[in-house]
């Protein structure tokens, strides 16, 4: 078959010659696409208005030879437009879109693409701060790839926690034999919370003290940006002072 239909979420855009736009989607059953949206620029355009970033779409392609071609688009949930009418909701949204993309690159994967409709979805909403949303959904989403970090028990050699020490390097919490030079020492409250996050303990995360949730910032930021082993250039969107 040339064409093929799929659910998707868009999460970026950008131009292409005079009138066009290359889409970069999430598909649900279709991975990771860069599609070519022909025309969505001009005044008369149909789609425009649909491929704005973290729009759930439905949505036609045709395979092209270098990039497939989107044919028919309708819109499912416009995300994008209470998010893009805050910015703390942009620049949230922003940085889970591009960790979807770069743990997405290679194969499809439905569940990562349920996890962002699902953040998408609660930071649209309203239903829980945005950094607490933010960091849930990297949480998870590094958890469905396989760097699930542990908060609790030593991640070197599983004495029960609560545990001292935090080290990226050796798979989050750990004991005072294993903390290797250069650990951090995050306070109580923020590994609590970030267990809280990675488990979906929504009550106790929302209960959280400010503090907590700026270290646990810092510790997401740090731990996806290791283990993905690149820049996520949307944290540069947020406060400086979020995420040293």
């Amino acid at each position: 078959m040339k064409t093929y239909r799929d659910e998707g979420i868009v999460l970026r855009t950008h131009k292409l010659g005079e009138a066009d736009r290359i889409i970069t989607v999430l598909t649900r059953y279709n991975g990771l696409k860069r599609v070519v949206a022909k025309g969505v620029r001009r005044t008369t355009s149909k789609f425009g208005a649909r491929l704005e970033p973290f729009t759930a779409i439905d949505a036609q392609f045709y395979l092209g030879r270098s990039l497939d071609v989107l044919t028919q688009v309708q819109t499912v949930r416009p995300y994008g437009l209470d998010i893009a009418s805050d910015y703390s909701l942009y620049t949230r949204a922003c940085v889970m879109a591009e960790t979807a993309e770069r743990l997405t690159e290679d194969d499809p994967h439905p569940q990562m693409y349920l996890l962002l409709l699902g953040g998408l979805h609660a930071l649209a909403m309203g239903r829980h701060a945005p950094d607490l949303v933010m960091n849930s959904f990297l949480l998870r989403a590094m958890a469905l790839s396989g760097w699930a970090p542990s908060f609790w028990d030593c991640a070197v050699c599983s004495k029960p926690g609560p545990n001292s020490g935090f080290s990226v390097s050796s798979g989050g919490a750990v004991c005072s034999n294993c903390r290797p030079p250069g650990a951090l020492a995050p306070s109580l409250e923020a590994m609590s919370l970030l267990g809280d996050l990675l488990s979906g303990e929504w009550s106790s995360a929302d209960q959280s003290p400010e503090y907590a949730r700026r270290e646990a910032s810092g510790l997401v930021a740090a731990w996806v940006q290791w283990h993905v082993e690149r820049r996520i250039k949307s944290f540069s969107q947020l406060k400086a002072t979020e995420y040293v």
